[in-house]
């Protein structure tokens, strides 16, 4: 799910990339650009284990990778026609992780939001309308208004324990204005890395990672000696999340 605690204008150019870290855990790398008229929160609900620790999600910081996503794409063929940290915390509240550009916290429950500043939580009653998220943690990055236009932001990372070792998670869900929309606009690049077979129709890069993406700059995060592979959603699909 990407949603946004306030309204946004422009939400483009999606691009999430994600691989199976170690001891059950999942690499999740997440960038767009936005047009908003005020400060707000991105927040991507992860399935990370019940009464995980506020602790358990590690935020990396990519703000010297900008090109991360760049550079996965030269590992496959242009198509033949385009488709259309230091911590502190707050008295009371979550701890709040400086990553690059960025401010991130881990809220581990639903009713955790609370220790966030209200501009940074959905509006009452979203929450009642998303039952499906009632076990899931939330990864949460304050976003500042862009200075004029739209704004690219610089990769968001993070690590955090899965509930289920078994699929790789895709926080895909819309929610832009507060409501729940059963089908959305997608504007999406999904990434991936795996151990097993390959994804159904994803595409597949022509060689590993190690050619085409700066691996000491990944932090860990690639694989330098495993393939790529992507899958392009633009235009109207169900409002869901993608599990691989």
């Amino acid at each position: 799910m990407c949603c946004f605690s306030g309204k946004v204008d422009v939400v483009a150019d999606t691009n999430i990339f994600a691989r199976a870290s170690k001891d059950n855990r999942q690499f999740l790398v997440y960038s767009m650009r936005f047009k908003a008229g005020e400060d707000l929160a991105m927040i991507l609900p992860i399935p990370t284990p019940k009464d995980s620790a506020e602790d358990a999600v590690k935020f990396i910081n990519l703000e010297k990778y900008e090109d991360f996503f760049d550079d996965l794409v030269k590992g496959f063929p242009k198509p033949k026609s385009a488709p259309k940290n230091g911590k502190e915390a707050n008295k009371g509240g979550l701890v709040v992780v400086e990553v690059g550009k960025f401010v991130a916290s881990f809220v581990p429950k639903v009713k955790d939001f609370d220790r966030l500043d209200k501009q940074f939580r959905l509006p009452e009653g979203v929450w009642d309308k998303l039952p499906q998220y009632k076990g899931f943690g939330f990864a949460v990055f304050k976003l500042k208004k862009p200075q004029k236009g739209e704004q690219k932001v610089h990769p968001m990372a993070f690590e955090f324990p899965r509930a289920d070792k078994r699929i790789l998670f895709f926080p895909t869900v819309h929610i832009h204005d507060g409501r729940v929309h059963p089908k959305a606009e997608f504007d999406h690049s999904l990434f991936c890395q795996v151990a097993g077979d390959p994804p159904t129709r994803w595409e597949e890069t022509e060689s590993l990672a190690e050619t085409f993406m700066k691996l000491k700059q990944s932090q860990g995060i690639i694989d330098g000696n495993a393939h790529v592979y992507r899958k392009l959603m633009h235009g109207k699909f169900d409002n869901k999340d993608v599990l691989v």
